[in-house]
């Protein structure tokens, strides 16, 4: 099965899925998802116990694509809906997937591609990638990827990358509990297939029992608060800061904020 921006490959019960459109820095859009989507049911269905999930080029993800970026801000306020709840449905299959997912991230990973870094079971990353949860920039709002990055990591740091948006790189994030390892580059698959192995080396009936229960603590929670964060994902989109926000960004020019 071939999906247009990311490869999927399978052997020895190891699964990678490489984002695969670095011209764009392999952002985010629409197909993305969708492909995302199909290529992690692929995964599940198939023979993989293992799914290693990295990018291609020197990007590990930017977050959101350019070009669907700027149609954001002239949605009705259904197609917001529609898409944030497409949006959380994607976060929601990588946080709950049965079987391990471990992230190896080998450039920056910006808004949503941080939330996709981050939301692995475990995340390794190479010394030079960097990390940020930069929505308010644009006058928008990590509602949605706030759900579990407040399971992940302590309040205080969740506050201080939200609220601020500033970007971090990957010795900070590993110290704050956002990333497993920081490896070289040159040793960043190898350790993403040497802690597979370890994974695969376990009961596979253990190993989704243990995600499932570590799911289920909070999975009446996290559900209901998803529902929340999706609405307001949804809501930020119709104010003048967001729309604000976008033209700014994509017109290269510091934004001129009215409070709205």
């Amino acid at each position: 099965m071939g999906y247009p921006t990311l490869t999927y490959q399978c052997d020895d019960q190891i699964a990678t899925i490489a984002l695969t459109v670095p011209e764009k820095r392999n952002a985010i859009s629409a197909q993305m998802v969708t492909d995302l989507l199909g290529a992690l049911d692929q995964a599940e269905e198939g023979s993989a116990r293992v799914v290693i999930l990295t990018g291609s080029g020197k990007a590990f993800c930017a977050g959101m694509d350019l070009d669907e970026l700027q149609h954001l801000a002239k949605q009705t306020q259904q197609k917001n809906l529609e898409d944030a709840r497409r949006i959380t449905k994607m976060f929601y299959r990588l946080y709950s997937f049965p079987k391990p997912i471990i992230a190896a991230v080998n450039g920056s990973a910006i808004a949503g591609g941080c939330g996709i870094a981050t939301l692995a079971d475990l995340t390794l990353a190479v010394p030079e990638a960097k990390f940020g949860y930069t929505e308010v920039k644009l006058g928008f709002m990590p509602a949605i990827v706030a759900v579990f990055l407040r399971r992940k990591i302590s309040d205080k740091h969740v506050r201080d990358l939200l609220l601020t948006g500033r970007i971090i790189d990957a010795a900070e994030a590993h110290r704050i509990g956002l990333l497993t390892e920081v490896v070289p580059m040159e040793a960043l698959m190898p350790r993403a297939r040497e802690i597979a192995g370890l994974l695969l080396a376990a009961s596979p009936t253990a190993v989704a029992q243990t995600k499932k229960l570590l799911l289920n603590f909070d999975k009446v929670a996290i559900r209901a608060e998803l529902e929340v964060a999706l609405e307001a994902n949804a809501d930020i989109r119709t104010t003048p800061d967001f729309r604000e926000g976008i033209a700014a960004f994509l017109e290269k020019r510091p934004p001129k904020w009215g409070g709205g």
